[in-house]
């Protein structure tokens, strides 16, 4: 007569390391298309425009 010989296998999972794992992929990928659409504006922007009306524009916005 054979035996089996079973074995338990416990897995533990963590609800909070889970949900702040998850919330900082978010986070990362929310703040990556961010730059991404900003670079873009700006791209957008220096052709559309030229840099140095851009460049003006930043320095009014700033000063005032």
């Amino acid at each position: 007569m054979t035996s089996s010989k079973q074995t338990k296998i416990e897995t533990k999972i963590e609800p909070g390391y889970e949900t702040s794992t998850f919330a900082l992929g978010v986070g990362i990928t929310l703040a990556a298309l961010v730059g991404i659409w900003g670079t873009a504006c700006l791209v957008s922007a220096m052709i559309n425009m030229g840099p140095a009306s851009v460049i003006k524009g930043y320095v009014t916005a700033v000063i005032g």
